[in-house]
């Protein structure tokens, strides 16, 4: 039986600014994560590089 491990209270996702990391994000806010704080831009020479950071909204059940 595989065991299972509790979801983390803190998440921080980053990758190219495209519909990947908004499908990310979207579907972390989905299993009860809320934003925390602005998203973050950076360019690496070729792409926009995104970071938003996200807290689970009831980390204990």
């Amino acid at each position: 039986m595989e065991e299972l491990t509790p979801p983390l209270g803190y998440r921080l996702i980053t990758g190219p600014d495209d519909a990947a990391f908004c499908a990310r994000v979207s579907a972390l806010l989905t299993e009860g994560y809320r934003l925390y704080g602005s998203p973050a831009l950076t360019f690496d020479g070729e792409r926009v590089i995104a970071a938003q950071a996200l807290v689970l909204a009831h980390p204990h059940g």
